[in-house]
């Protein structure tokens, strides 16, 4: 039997909230271990959807009875103040204890430009994570806060702290983030391509022996369309072609119209199909998602770009795909 675990993602990108709040519901149905969501200012194409993904996570976890919640992932840089995450995430820790999870990430320019942030360079997005993890931890320690680096306080504290720090993992694309991770959070958490995979789990692993840390988590995440006939499938998740390009990641790309037409020029529908699990055969989604396994995760985050049948295909995966990841044995 396997011990990997499988989390569900919501889009808010792709759907209104109130539709990702019954995928969530189902998702618990179906089996699936956990629910995260994307937590987004604007998604990477219009017309799309950017529901609030705090107040929508308040919303899963009362609907839900077992699923930790949170998020993949929330970037405190600009947008976000460091010391509201925490109060953010010590409220759902305290009215759902045992329930919460955290996932941070340095941002895109697309969710902080909008709301007036110059897009810094990769350097600097980095140390802005560094520093905001730095202050989320330590104001569930207790303490009280006076400006660190890029974050003006004075005398921040927890007033309500539940007593647990909700677990906190740390989206990296390259090593110098995956070591930000081995110090300061809980686990990896990054995109599921074998290319880039290997190097960063060396990297964060070496630096938490660097610093003393027992390794946390592997959290490596990808994209799922079902829908009863390929062509279907694919329709359904196209539009997350627009997440493709690397640069919308680092660089300033803010404009989800031109994100959207680069992406198209940049790839081919085949590059999309081979970086998604897209099809009607719940087969192929189970080979697929051992494959991700394979790389070396604890849990892999499994978002739903069904958008031809969103709850249908969180249904087939529960009484299909995760059936036979479950009873299966991971070479």
């Amino acid at each position: 039997m396997s011990d990997i675990q499988h989390w569900f993602s919501a889009a808010h990108e792709q759907f209104k909230p109130s539709d990702l709040l019954q995928q969530a519901v189902e998702a618990e149905r179906a089996g699936f271990d956990a629910i995260a969501c994307s937590d987004h200012f604007q998604p990477w194409w219009e017309p799309g959807e950017s529901g609030m993904a705090w107040t929508w996570l308040g919303s899963v976890a009362q609907a839900t009875e077992r699923a930790p919640v949170g998020t993949a992932v929330t970037a405190p840089v600009h947008r976000y103040h460091p010391a509201l995450v925490a109060q953010a995430w010590a409220t759902l820790e305290e009215m759902y204890p045992g329930r919460t999870f955290i996932g941070i990430g340095s941002g895109e320019s697309l969710n902080e430009s909008p709301l007036g942030m110059d897009w810094p360079d990769v350097g600097e997005q980095i140390q802005r994570m560094e520093e905001a993890l730095e202050i989320i931890n330590r104001l569930f320690e207790g303490e009280r806060l006076d400006t660190i680096g890029h974050f003006p306080m004075k005398q921040a504290y927890l007033h309500t702290n539940p007593g647990r720090r909700p677990p906190i993992y740390v989206s990296a694309f390259g090593e110098q983030a995956a070591k930000v991770a081995a110090r300061h959070g809980d686990g990896l958490w990054t995109l599921a391509d074998p290319e880039t995979v290997p190097g960063l789990i060396d990297a964060y692993k070496s630096e938490c022996e660097n610093v003393g840390r027992e390794p946390g988590k592997i959290i490596l995440q990808g994209g799922f369309s079902w829908a009863e006939d390929d062509d279907a499938a694919f329709e359904g998740a196209k539009p997350f072609k627009a997440t493709m390009p690397d640069e919308f990641y680092v660089d300033d790309w803010h404009d989800p119209v031109a994100m959207s037409k680069h992406a198209d020029e940049k790839y081919s529908d085949d590059d999309f199909r081979e970086q998604f699990i897209i099809g009607s055969d719940p087969e192929q989604h189970v080979e697929r998602i051992r494959e991700i396994e394979q790389l070396g995760a604890d849990v892999v985050v499994l978002m739903n770009n069904s958008g031809g049948a969103p709850l249908e295909a969180v249904r087939v995966y529960g009484a299909e795909v995760l059936p036979a990841l479950k009873g299966t044995r991971v070479s």
